[in-house]
């Protein structure tokens, strides 16, 4: 098995203190004699660490309060559409991330549209050939700026449906859709009325692929990122778009650290 760098570093600092403390008790003088522990002890505490510095480390650093800090090693190529990161290996890995809006929930459906809902996805994303990620931000909407949201949208649509009707020929297609529409606003405005805490939603996908070069790997992660974009937008019925700039850096700091409040996640707008 190949040895990591930080590996022989670990095992050449043991070696180097062993080996002074045999020198220091060779030449039999008081100071080498001091000597020798010092370095005994030194080539003690280098094994220790390495083999438990997971124990050791945290327990110095938080008596010490000592923080760290790292540099980044990522980039973003000048078409702002991935990240890119070299592995250890000399290998290039490209990631790139897509926004989900999801218009509909699973509370609107019944049981058995659920069931061909998650049978239906689940067949699609076994054809993938392909690691993907899929995570969901989740959130207790505000209720009263929801009811004014609601209202408004319901009005709107009651509008449109009042004017159709008071045509002299109205269109019964579209009739039938401002219907679906009003009556679709008065479920949501009847959840709130009757006490039901909306939930919010914030989604997006991520995909990874290497290459031996930067643009090698690029290509693969926007291959793979089509991909995906049609499997995820069939199989769950959203609407899908790549991410880039700002907001592809927004999604990948959620891989981090994600927002604290509410408020601050609802004014962001994959």
């Amino acid at each position: 098995m190949a040895l990591n760098q930080s590996t022989l570093f670990a095992y050449g600092a043991m070696a180097l203190g062993f080996i002074g403390a045999m020198g220091s008790f060779v030449s039999g003088s008081p100071i080498s004699f001091i000597g020798a522990i010092i370095a005994g002890f030194g080539g003690l505490c280098a094994m220790l660490f390495y083999k438990y510095g997971y124990i050791f480390v945290p327990l110095i650093t938080g008596q010490t309060k000592i923080s760290t800090n790292f540099e980044s090693a990522y980039e973003i190529p000048p078409s702002q559409d991935a990240i890119l990161k070299k592995g250890g290996s000399g290998i290039y890995y490209a990631s790139m991330f897509l926004g989900i809006r999801i218009f509909e929930s699973a509370t609107e459906k019944n049981m058995e549209q659920n069931m061909a809902y998650n049978e239906f996805f689940e067949r699609a994303i076994s054809n993938m050939k392909f690691v993907t990620k899929i995570s969901y931000l989740l959130y207790v909407e505000n209720i009263s700026e929801k009811r004014k949201i609601i209202e408004t949208k319901r009005a709107e649509a009651q509008l449109r449906l009042a004017r159709e009707r008071d045509k002299p020929e109205a269109d019964t297609l579209k009739l039938d859709r401002y219907e679906r529409d009003v009556a679709k606003w008065d479920v949501e405005l009847n959840k709130l009325i009757k006490g039901i805490k909306p939930m919010g939603a914030l989604a997006y996908a991520m995909t990874t692929a290497t290459g031996i070069t930067k643009e090698s790997a690029l290509a693969a992660a926007r291959s793979q990122v089509q991909e995906l974009k049609a499997v995820l937008t069939n199989a769950l019925n959203v609407e899908i778009g790549i991410l880039t700039a700002d907001e592809m850096l927004k999604t990948f700091e959620w891989e981090k650290m994600i927002p604290s409040l509410a408020q601050e996640l609802e004014d962001m707008v994959i």
